[in-house]
């Protein structure tokens, strides 16, 4: 057996030490007695306390699981709604490794420190679950040197193998469509911590990004030291600043934070919508400000990309929360895959409208998207669902960096700043000349219907004219329901031509003669209504109604 195996039985025994109590009581919520009695219900408070529980083991296991922890945060589809707010507390914060072991990282990737830089300070400034970094000078100039943990990839390397090994187990605890979610989460988590451990991938996106920003006012993205970067080991310019959420320094140094937040707004938008590559971990550790008003960005290690179609359903989601539009927002979820398109619309309207009433300030017109967000993630656990990995990082970005923003100003109004932004940037004349053009094209088929119509009509006329007329018809079994679909589709093709043939002689004949027509149109169409008057012979069943939501909740 490999040390790699036998290093992940280890490492099973103390995730399951950690866990196992939480397990226990998620079992007696479907079995009191753990072999019998009937389910419990579990409180909103019960969830919460537990989902404190849970954070606190995945801090004590470390950087793999406070990454677990973190990607959690983003998966709404997965966890209810008190374990994603629980999670979203989730920072890197994990004490840095001593200096000689981060040394011998260091050294086995640039050699002799004191060779590869002309000044090195061993304490580091920040400590991180997968890396910490150091200060350094190099060709004359300050340096932020991120070096990645010692033993970090032993470690999770065990770890991913332990929840390889737990997922059979875990998947007892929930239902067959989250267990479908937890297993493509298990993949997606051993990916992304992959890549975040790839410093040459953060290396690529911080070039990116820098360089999509570079004439950006107001914007300032650490550029790489390429000589002194490999797979684990990232250099780049020591830009220094007051970290964002300082609110009294920031006074101090007379900074808008009005306008700082438009701009960290402004500048996710653009990213999102207009670039497709995104710096996705804005929390308030990785923003910060110079003394000019400058915003800063830092760690590019969690970025991710959007392709252009979510682009453009981002945008129409963004238009329909402004416009208060509840059919567009739903619309819009569907198409990007976030809402089942067999959930009750009418319910979902209703949860829409008062997520949007809930989000308004003291003025009518402000809304707190992240309210907004919170509530449609609530709606997500119910109607089970798995988001995107990249639209639950934007969901992710869109609530971290409301929720900087209204620390920066109260008032706030995030949605006025996004529409702003689409406006001047022409998505909004974008989508108004699309929907005239798609408009135009319909009154184009319309017209050309109107003009093929009349000949159409007056060849079936000049057949009834002749007697030879033969409507051939498959009715069903039942002979009433055969009775009033025949009656109907009579009235129905007889009120078409006394429609027509009264409009023809109104404005070619008399008005005696069109009200003669006009008579027998009126006649028709009481028929044709007396006809659905009796019971409908057509009958289904809805699949999702607002009954079966309760009953599957009960459940």
């Amino acid at each position: 057996m490999t040390v790699a195996v036998l290093r992940a039985y280890r490492r099973f025994v103390v995730v399951a030490y950690q866990f196992l109590p939480l397990l226990l009581a998620y079992a007696r919520d479907r079995r009191r007695y753990l072999l019998f009695g009937g389910p419990r219900q579990v409180s909103s408070e019960r969830r919460r306390k537990r989902a404190r529980s849970l954070l606190q083991s995945m801090l004590t296991l470390g950087p793999t699981f406070i990454k677990l922890g973190q990607l959690l945060s983003t998966r709404p589809d997965i966890l209810p709604p008190e374990y994603v707010e629980e999670f979203e507390q989730l920072q890197d914060s994990v004490p840095p490794a001593p200096w000689p072991e981060a040394q011998q990282v260091l050294e086995a990737e640039l050699g002799p420190v004191e060779e590869a830089f002309d000044a090195f300070d061993t304490e580091a400034i920040s400590g991180a679950s997968l890396g910490q970094v150091y200060i350094a000078e190099h060709d004359g100039r300050r340096v932020a040197v991120k070096v990645r943990r010692p033993g970090i990839e032993e470690l999770v390397a065990a770890d991913l193998k332990v929840i390889r090994f737990s997922l059979p187990l875990l998947m007892r605890f929930v239902d067959e469509t989250r267990s479908f979610s937890m297993k493509t989460l298990a993949d997606e988590f051993a990916k992304v911590i992959r890549e975040e451990m790839d410093y040459s991938r953060e290396r690529e996106m911080l070039r990116e990004i820098g360089s999509n920003l570079r004439e950006e006012r107001g914007i300032r993205v650490p550029a790489v030291v390429d000589e002194r970067s490999t797979d684990r080991v990232l250099t780049m310019e020591y830009v220094p600043g007051t970290k964002i959420s300082e609110i009294d320094d920031l006074d101090a140094l007379g900074i808008d934070r009005t306008a700082l937040a438009e701009t960290l707004q402004r500048t996710y938008l653009r990213m999102i919508v207009e670039d497709g590559v995104f710096h996705a971990d804005p929390h308030p550790g990785n923003l910060a400000v110079q003394d000019d008003g400058t915003l800063v960005f830092y760690d590019f290690g969690m970025s991710g990309r959007v392709d252009p179609f979510i682009q453009e359903k981002i945008v129409e989601f963004y238009m329909a929360i402004a416009q208060q539009d509840t059919d567009a927002i739903l619309d819009t979820l569907v198409e990007m895959g976030t809402l089942s398109p067999e959930a009750d619309r009418e319910v979902m309207s209703e949860v829409m409208e008062l997520a949007i009433a809930d989000a308004r300030g003291e003025d009518i017109e402000q809304y707190r998207v992240q309210q907004i967000v919170s509530q449609v993630e609530d709606t997500i656990y119910e109607f089970p669902l798995r988001l995107p990995p990249n639209l639950a990082l934007v969901l992710r970005v869109a609530t971290v960096v409301e929720g900087v923003c209204v620390t920066l100003d109260p008032d706030f109004d995030f949605i006025d700043v996004a529409t702003t932004y689409l406006r001047e940037e022409g998505y909004i004349e974008q989508g108004a000349r699309e929907a005239i053009e798609e408009a135009g094209q319909q009154m184009n088929r319309t017209t050309q219907s109107l003009f093929r119509v009349p000949p159409k009509l007056e060849g079936v006329l000049d057949t009834m004219d002749r007697g030879e007329l033969t409507v051939e018809i498959e009715l069903p079994d039942d002979p009433p329901l055969a009775r009033r679909l025949a009656a109907r589709l009579i009235y129905g093709i007889l009120l078409a031509f006394t429609a027509f043939s009264t409009v023809l002689l109104y404005a070619f004949a008399t008005v005696e003669v069109a009200a003669v027509g006009a008579g027998a149109t009126l006649l028709l169409v009481g028929l044709l209504w007396r006809s659905f008057r009796g019971q409908s012979g057509i009958r289904a069943k809805p699949q999702f109604t607002r009954q079966n939501l309760r009953q599957r909740r009960d459940e």
